[in-house]
């Protein structure tokens, strides 16, 4: 067991750890847990009665939070020709193709998200081993492999995150910061959950929600009731 900061048993004092919250009352709270001297993420970690093992029961996809992550996003756009320059308008950080893939060869990632156009996917294919781990692969459907680079660089800058279950069931993404205040945070918290409600696979069974926990980046976990989120 790590030991704990001061700060952070502090925090832990707030919290009924036997509690299930309602959503408001764990987002004021996650806000008060939230005692670094940074603007902290506020995370979201939902297990789901999912078995990633099986291919059927994949929770994978994509919702634009409606006030952002409060992050700023550098987008990398592998493309050439037309569509490197609607890239480049629409706002990417970076544009390129042989360029790029031998610059991240090297070594260089300093990026949060990589687009690339369908055609670029031949050559982008030589990244799998290196951004594939990183989860920063280009992918259809997450709408990262798209010759519509004007609108996914938008929903990309505008706080489209993507969300996938992990190999314990588990999908952990942020939904703002705390400076956002509860309103906000509550806002992206829905947007999310019904998001991966929609995502249900019909091949999971039983309860499909198991549990649902927010937590700021140095902050203790606080339990949601699975039952008050989408009435909220």
């Amino acid at each position: 067991m790590p030991k704990r900061g001061k700060k952070y048993l502090e925090s832990l004092k707030l919290i009924d750890r036997a509690k299930l919250y309602d959503p408001e009352e764990a987002v004021d709270l996650v806000q008060q847990t939230a005692r670094a001297a940074f603007d902290e993420t506020i995370e979201l970690a939902v297990r789901l009665g999912v078995n990633p093992k099986h291919a059927d029961q994949q929770v994978r996809g994509t919702v634009v939070l409606p006030h952002g992550t409060g992050k700023k996003v550098a987008v990398l756009v592998f493309a050439k020709g037309e569509k490197a320059k609607e890239a480049e308008q629409a706002g990417a950080d970076y544009v390129g193709a042989e360029d790029l893939v031998a610059k991240i060869q090297e070594g260089w990632l300093d990026f949060d998200v990589a687009v690339a156009t369908p055609d670029m996917m031949g050559l982008v294919g030589r990244l799998g081993k290196i951004l594939g781990p990183k989860g920063l692969m280009p992918n259809p459907k997450a709408g990262t492999v798209t010759f519509e680079l004007e609108k996914a660089i938008k929903d990309i800058k505008a706080g489209k995150i993507e969300y996938r279950v992990d190999k314990t069931s588990i999908v952990h993404v942020p939904i703002g910061k705390k400076s956002f205040g509860t309103e906000k945070l509550l806002d992206n918290l829905k947007a999310v959950m019904e998001a991966l409600i929609k995502a249900k696979p019909p091949a999971a069974k039983g309860q499909y929600l198991k549990s649902v926990v927010v937590s700021s980046t140095m902050g203790p976990g606080i339990k949601i009731n699975p039952q008050n989120i989408i009435e909220k």
